[in-house]
């Protein structure tokens, strides 16, 4: 792809920006540039150099969130009729939920634990799929994304999370929760994005992008995921105290969107400095979608970064549902609805 193509280019400018700012050993100054080439930008913006290792380190390793593979979605039919083949279906509802039904197989973790369950609790590779699994898909999404970008290639994200399964779980999460309560409040004005000034610093003391990523990724799965969501009703309350990032495409945007919101391109925004570098770090960021499935995978990744990043519940589906479906043929849209609610057994 040609946007690709240009930042992988930029690599060879900045490599003589960071060798010509080192101090110290120049031999050794030299090897590191020559191994850890990082990202150019622009005179004007303010990265730190380990924010640009940070991103030469995903770019390096497969640049998940400009990948085709980006997000990594399954639907529930998919993993039903595969559970009998070489699938690990992880579960990260409470402990509580889950004894009271869950799908065949599946095993109980917290966030928490998952890097350290992965590394030595079992062996990730010898799955052909490892299915992520919540309530609704707004956290296994956010999930499946951070272990995308630490290498677990096999990991996807359920699509609608439980309420797809059965109307069991659909009747107390999605059918429960959309809602068309702030149709009246939208605006379709267009809202000019930020001039790109600066990014959020990295700072864990480390000088290599590997180790800087590492570091990153425990610090994201030690702080849960208490702050990463948030609902409608918040974000309404007062939508210009958030910096709101609308992530659809351009007709959808100004059909109607969240007063204040600014419309960032899918897929020309995530590892794209001057795009990130126009994101307030000052202020929480609310990012959404049609459905809270490609904001959760958004989210972890301005998290990453540094942003206070949280992805909308729902999304367009939790404030402007009637709307949706009125125009679910014309516009695309995906509202939830009994269609996308099967029925799957579930085991205690």
């Amino acid at each position: 792809m040609i946007h690709n193509s240009l930042r992988t280019l930029t690599v060879i400018l900045m490599i003589a920006v960071i060798a010509s700012s080192c101090t110290g050993n120049k031999s050794e100054n030299k090897k590191t540039a020559e191994q850890s080439p990082v990202p150019a930008v622009k005179p004007d913006l303010v990265i730190g150099n380990e924010t640009l290792l940070l991103l030469k380190d995903l770019e390096e390793n497969g640049d998940y969130v400009n990948s085709q593979v980006f997000p990594s979605l399954i639907k529930a039919s998919v993993v039903h009729e595969s559970l009998e083949k070489n699938l690990l279906v992880v579960d990260l509802r409470n402990p509580e939920q889950f004894s009271a039904g869950h799908i065949k197989g599946a095993v109980n973790k917290k966030f928490e634990e998952l890097p350290g369950w992965f590394e030595t609790g079992i062996k990730p590779f010898e799955y052909d799929r490892i299915i992520m699994v919540c309530d609704d898909g707004q956290l296994s999404g956010y999930t499946t994304c951070l272990l995308r970008m630490m290498g677990y290639g096999n990991v996807f994200a359920m699509r609608w999370g439980m309420c797809s399964w059965n109307s069991n779980y659909a009747k107390d999460g999605w059918l429960k929760y959309v809602s068309g309560k702030y149709e009246t409040q939208l605006e379709t004005k267009a809202n000019e994005r930020p001039a790109s000034t600066l990014m959020p610093s990295v700072n864990t003391g480390l000088s290599a992008g590997a180790d800087i990523s590492s570091a990153r990724f425990s610090q994201l799965f030690k702080e849960g995921t208490a702050n990463i969501l948030i609902t409608a009703d918040e974000v309404f309350a007062d939508p210009h105290s958030f910096f709101v990032i609308n992530l659809e495409r351009k007709d959808k945007y100004e059909d109607g969107h969240i007063p204040g919101a600014v419309r960032y391109k899918p897929d020309t925004t995530l590892g794209f400095t001057e795009e990130m570098a126009s994101i307030p770090s000052d202020k929480t960021v609310v990012v959404y979608c049609g459905t809270g499935h490609n904001s959760a995978f958004a989210t972890a990744y301005l998290r990453l970064f540094g942003y206070d990043a949280r992805t909308l519940k729902y999304g367009n589906n939790s404030f402007m549902y009637n709307k949706m479906i009125a125009q679910k043929t014309a516009l695309s849209w995906l509202p939830f609805t009994s269609a996308d609610v099967n029925d799957f057994e579930s085991v205690k």
